[in-house]
């Protein structure tokens, strides 16, 4: 079976790989880089950043304790060279990676026709197709946006910019703000509606007033205007560099005559990854919905399964989503009832020193007593993204608190969650 896999990000990658090991051949399209948004513009840069950003913030902390005498200057060309070098090392890995598994990968602009692609003048026949194409930020038709930049552009930055006003109220908009405020930016967010809509109220109020709070949050604001040097609002006019982190819109461009698509030209597809078309899938950002990695990549697996005759379908169940801030800011919610516990962060790796000034993060937890499932967790650690990848998966296997009661954890951790754990399963116990 000759499959074409088009767009080498998360989803495109892993599809191409399990399609190979599933005996399929495999062709992959990639038009820029491998390793796709997440790698080179998204996730990994920011991981970068915000490495940067918790070193001078821990040599403000020390200086200011008197442990040392620390001015650290931020060389943002520097910072932007060594994080290409380093992609462009990951990038070399992955794709040998790929190629290993079998996948023959073709770099080029595929232009999709029935039962064929072409890439420079060459056509490549398909019996099955994966659709992979990722997303771009979204570019509201707003007067001067040409003057703003985004995610994309992040790294094109000569300086750090001495006031930045980041458009949006998201995942995205947050770390970008929490990374130029890190470095010394006098950072703006201007929300159309409500920060971080999504997010728990506590945790919400824990990024703003910890997390960010050299940061000033506008909700509620329309932008009118973008200028060179700042944008008009609603409320009154601001001067500095602009960010848009409004949006991702999916590229389904090259397909869409041959598959629906929705309002925002997200590829319309069942849970098995399945289009309009019968031998057409998709996966990733292009599909529309959560639009994290690891979602790209189940997606990805299922697509690929499917297109080999092997029936699986997506579980977008138990999902657990993160924000990368000076602490990992993580959460898996099922919409379920429970009883709420909290507790403040605890001291340890990375978190020590945070003690002095009572910024170790939080941990939540909703549980039902009756049974003791465990309903929700969100948590504020430097070890929360860890932790709430496990707990997802035994919550989604039907762990409950008593499950956990001779739960022994590594020492010293910054985990909170098992210690709310063991409070919920005696207080079930005492039947309180």
């Amino acid at each position: 079976m000759k499959l074409v896999v088009v767009g080498g990000g998360s989803a495109g990658r892993t599809a191409s790989i399990e399609a190979s090991e599933l005996g399929a051949d495999v062709t992959l399209i990639e038009t820029d880089k491998i390793g796709g948004k997440c790698l080179n513009q998204g996730c990994m840069v920011v991981c970068a950043l915000n490495d940067v950003v918790k070193t001078v913030q821990a040599n403000h902390k020390f200086e200011k304790l008197g442990i040392i005498d620390s001015n650290p200057k931020i060389n943002f060309r520097k910072v932007s060279e060594g994080i290409i070098n380093t992609t462009t090392k990951i990038r070399g890995v992955l794709t040998h990676e790929t190629k290993k598994a079998g996948v023959n990968i073709v770099m080029g602009t595929a232009k999709i026709q029935e039962g064929y692609v072409t890439v420079n003048e060459t056509d490549y026949p398909y019996d099955k197709l994966i659709i992979a194409t990722g997303s771009n930020p979204f570019i509201p038709d707003t007067k001067g946006k040409e003057y703003a930049k985004t995610y994309k552009e992040m790294l094109n930055y000569t300086e750090v910019p001495e006031e930045l006003i980041i458009v949006g109220s998201g995942t995205i908009a947050t770390e970008i703000a929490g990374i130029f405020s890190g470095l010394g930016s006098k950072v703006h967010i201007l929300c159309r509606g409500i920060f971080l809509k999504e997010v728990d109220e506590d945790i919400k109020k824990y990024i703003a007033d910890i997390l960010l709070n050299d940061v000033e949050i506008h909700e509620h604001v329309d932008v009118e205007e973008i200028h060179e040097d700042g944008v008009t609002t609603s409320e009154g006019k601001l001067n500095g560099e602009v960010f848009l982190a409004v949006g991702m819109i999916p590229n389904s461009q090259a397909v869409n005559e041959l598959v629906d698509t929705g309002k925002r030209g997200e590829i319309i597809v069942n849970k098995r990854m399945e289009t309009s078309h019968e031998n057409i899938y998709a996966a990733g950002d292009v599909v529309g919905g959560i639009g994290t990695t690891p979602v790209a990549r189940m997606e990805g697996v299922v697509a690929a399964r499917n297109s080999c005759g092997i029936a699986s379908e997506v579980d977008y169940s138990y999902i657990p989503l993160s924000i990368t801030l000076h602490h990992d800011v993580s959460y898996v919610d099922t919409g379920k009832e429970g009883v709420e516990g909290h507790i403040p962060g605890s001291g340890g790796p990375n978190a020590y020193w945070d003690v002095l000034d009572s910024e170790t993060g939080m941990t939540k937890m909703s549980v039902d007593l009756e049974t003791g499932e465990i309903a929700s967790i969100k948590s504020i650690s430097p070890s929360s993204r860890t932790v709430l990848a496990y707990m997802s998966k035994f919550m989604k296997d039907g762990y409950t608190v008593h499950d956990f009661e001779n739960f022994v954890e590594a020492h010293p951790s910054t985990d909170a969650v098992y210690k709310l754990i063991r409070f919920f399963a005696s207080h079930e116990k005492e039947g309180k």
